[in-house]
C-alpha cells in the first residue's frame, strides 16, 4: 500500500492576527514554526518518511515542508511546487479582519462564504498578480474564489501529479492550506457539499491515506503527538 501524507502549514501571522489570509504570501508565526517543526518530530515518530514531496507557491506552506524534512533528517527528496496547490483566493477579503468582515456582511453571509461549498467571496477589483505568477495565463488566475472552485484546480492537479506519484512511490506528501487541502479530503473521502461545511483542517495537522493498488483509500489517520 501507497500513503499519502496531508500536512497543513504552521500557523501563519495572518492566522494569528484573525486575518483573511488567501493567496497574501505571509510566512508563518512563530508558533507556526513549531507546529512545523512537531509535524516532522510525528513523522519521524510513526516512522512516516516521503519519497517526493508537493507544496504550494506560498512560502507558509514552502516553509512548513522546509522544517518538517529538516526536523525528520528526510532533506533530500524533491519538493515540487504548484500554484494550484495554493490556499483558496479570498478575493477582496485577503488582508481584512475576519470580525471585521463578519460585521459587515453578517453571520450567515459570512459562515456561507467561509464554510460553504460553492458561495465566493467578493471579487479583487484589480487582478494584478504578485511577480511570482507572471509566467502564468492571467485568465487561469482568479480574482476570488468558492471552495468548488478551488476544488477544480486542486484535484486537476491531483490526478495530472499526485495520483501518479502515489502510484509509483510508497509515500508521498502534500504540504499545504486549509481548504486545498479540504478539496482534496472532499474527493478522498466522497463528502457532500453539505457536510463539508463541517471539515475543519487545524494548522500543523497532518492527516494519512493508506491506497491500494487502484488508488483507492484504504485507511485514514490523523496523527498524534
Amino acid at each position: 500500500m501507497s500513503k499519502l501524507i496531508l500536512l497543513r502549514h504552521g500557523e501563519s501571522e495572518y492566522n494569528r492576527k484573525n486575518i483573511f489570509t488567501g493567496w497574501s504570501d505571509v510566512d508563518l508565526s512563530t508558533k507556526g514554526e513549531m507546529e512545523a517543526k512537531n509535524a516532522g518530530e510525528l513523522l519521524k515518530k510513526y516512522d512516516i518518511f516521503p519519497d517526493i514531496c508537493f507544496t504550494s507557491w506560498l512560502k507558509r506552506a514552502i516553509h512548513t515542508t522546509q522544517i518538517a524534512l529538516k526536523e525528520l533528517e528526510w532533506e533530500h527528496i524533491d519538493i515540487i511546487k504548484s500554484w494550484k496547490l495554493n490556499e483558496r483566493h479570498y478575493g477582496a477579503w485577503q488582508g481584512q479582519n475576519k470580525d471585521k468582515i463578519k460585521k459587515e456582511v453578517g453571520e450567515e453571509m459570512f459562515l456561507k462564504v467561509r464554510r460553504g461549498y460553492d458561495t465566493p467571496p467578493p471579487p479583487l477589483k484589480n487582478n494584478m498578480p504578485d511577480k511570482k505568477y507572471h509566467s502564468i495565463d492571467i485568465s487561469l488566475l482568479p480574482k476570488c474564489e468558492s471552495l468548488k472552485e478551488t476544488k477544480k484546480r486542486t484535484i486537476n492537479y491531483y490526478f495530472l501529479k499526485i495520483a501518479p506519484a502515489i502510484l509509483s512511490h510508497n509515500s508521498v506528501l502534500v504540504s499545504a492550506h486549509g481548504n486545498s487541502l479540504r478539496s482534496i479530503v472532499m474527493y478522498l473521502e466522497n463528502i457532500s457539499p453539505k457536510d463539508i461545511v463541517k471539515v475543519e483542517i487545524p494548522t500543523g495537522e497532518i492527516i494519512v491515506y493508506d491506497f491500494d493498488n487502484l488508488l483507492q483509500v484504504r485507511d485514514k489517520k490523523i496523527l498524534r503527538g
